[in-house]
């Protein structure tokens, strides 16, 4: 696919989920499959064959049909009704006595009854090949998904290489300068590019939700798999595997909520199976640890957890029975930070972080430029005179600092003073002073 920003991006080419014929292209067993299909039924109700193929993200032909008649040859489940002329994928089936019996055991070592997964290996070998797949940025790039920020271009000349690094970046500087914006925006980029992860992951009988309809964007998908006309049937033979959906290259966001366990796999000890930590979900894309510093665990802690993965681009999982797998650590991760880098990390740490980049106070012709821009978004009368006396009034005689926040607060508080004034929003003196008094206080 081809990259509106102008640079061609390779997106999912380097990757795509070979078709599935037989269970045994899957990579499970046949028992393990037998059982997640009970569970579905155990669950549902009745279910026709072709329903229960795509509970489970798989094609019936060669594939779920066998499992069926596996089942149906144990006594497990029996055919309900069927519909002539459409085969056996048109059965509706249901579950039996002895096939509830087996369900329940099946529940009670895990309650997952969704898609099959992915052995944990062949996702492994995914993500590195789809690593080949990132987007190189240009100066030419930057310039347009930066285009509605006005940061110092000191800042703006080290951004892009951070970018392309793949890997790291420690940004810091004053609260409301535009630090959160950046990320975003770099999100916004990533965005444009796809790749393929699965639903789920399998490791050692145990499954690992991967997908996450929150944190993922789906793309769009021209090997989703379609329906044979007349019939019902998936066509998947000469499509790629179902259990792999296609999403934009994941842009993640956490804050003051991120814990040590929220940076390892999450056992739920009701339902039994795991939900992947956010650096696996946001693999081949961004995490962004916004508000470093506020979290509940210590700075220092929560950096030391990252030092493996930053250094050999590999992270460690640990299992609720104490073994420890290795996955790829494919993600640009971003430290955004109002605090004093010296009180949160020490030089050591520092060192590991590929760049590090303040984002600092704007200049007066920076801020006045943040200024028009902001008035003129949202229809402000836009004044130099005006901005001249709110600069001497009310930050150069009271000593207070530029913030490139600042005008768009302000001129949401004139639109509101102005809306309850029945009266022009505008940059006068007398709008201004009644808005700054609203909007600042002194600490």
């Amino acid at each position: 696919m081809n990259n509106p920003l102008g640079r061609p991006s390779a997106g999912p080419a380097q990757f795509s989920p070979p078709p599935i014929n037989s269970v045994e292209d899957t990579g499970l067993s046949h028992l393990w499959l037998q059982d997640l299909a009970l569970k579905i039924l155990y669950s549902q109700g009745y279910l026709s064959g072709f329903k229960i193929a795509e509970q489970m993200a798989l094609p019936f032909a060669g594939v779920t049909d066998s499992i069926l008649e596996a089942l149906k040859r144990e006594k497990m489940l029996e055919v309900k009704s069927s519909q002539g002329g459409l085969g056996e994928g048109a059965y509706t089936y249901g579950i039996t006595g002895a096939g509830v019996t087996r369900a329940r055991e099946a529940l009670e070592r895990s309650q997952y009854a969704g898609q099959a997964p992915v052995p944990f290996e062949v996702y492994n070998e995914a993500i590195r090949r789809q690593k080949t797949g990132r987007m190189t940025v240009t100066s030419r790039m930057m310039r347009q998904i930066l285009s509605q920020m006005v940061i110092s271009e000191s800042s703006f000349q080290r951004l892009g290489p951070a970018l392309n690094s793949g890997t790291s970046i420690f940004m810091y500087g004053p609260p409301g300068n535009g630090k959160t914006s950046v990320a975003r925006a770099f999100g916004n980029l990533v965005l444009t590019q796809a790749m393929y992860i699965p639903y789920a992951l399998y490791l050692d009988g145990q499954v690992i939700k991967v997908y996450d309809q929150v944190s993922h964007r789906l793309a769009p998908d021209s090997d989703v798999p379609t329906t044979a006309p007349g019939t019902g049937n998936l066509r998947t033979s000469q499509r790629r595997d179902p259990r792999w959906v296609k999403i934009r290259r994941p842009f993640i966001v956490v804050g003051g909520e991120l814990t040590l366990e929220g940076l390892d796999l999450v056992y739920d000890e009701v339902h039994k199976f795991y939900e992947a930590p956010f650096q696996v979900k946001a693999n081949g894309g961004i995490l962004l640890i916004d508000d470093f510093g506020r979290q509940q665990v210590r700075p220092r802690d929560l950096l030391n957890r990252w030092i493996v993965p930053l250094e050999n681009r590999v992270d460690f999982l640990t299992l609720h029975n104490g073994r420890k797998v290795e996955v790829p650590f494919d993600v640009l991760i971003v430290f955004s930070t109002n605090l004093p880098p010296k009180d949160l990390v020490d030089e050591a740490f520092l060192r590991r972080l590929r760049h590090k980049i303040e984002i600092g106070d704007p200049s007066y012709e920076e801020y006045r430029e943040i200024f028009r821009r902001v008035a003129q978004d949202k229809k402000v009368e836009y004044s130099d005179q005006g901005l001249a006396y709110l600069l001497q009034e009310w930050y150069i005689k009271r000593n207070r600092k530029l913030r490139a926040s600042h005008p768009r607060d302000l001129c949401d508080q004139i639109l509101d003073i102005s809306s309850y004034l029945s009266v022009p929003p505008t940059m006068s003196r007398d709008m201004l002073d009644r808005a700054a008094r609203a909007y600042f206080v002194d600490i």
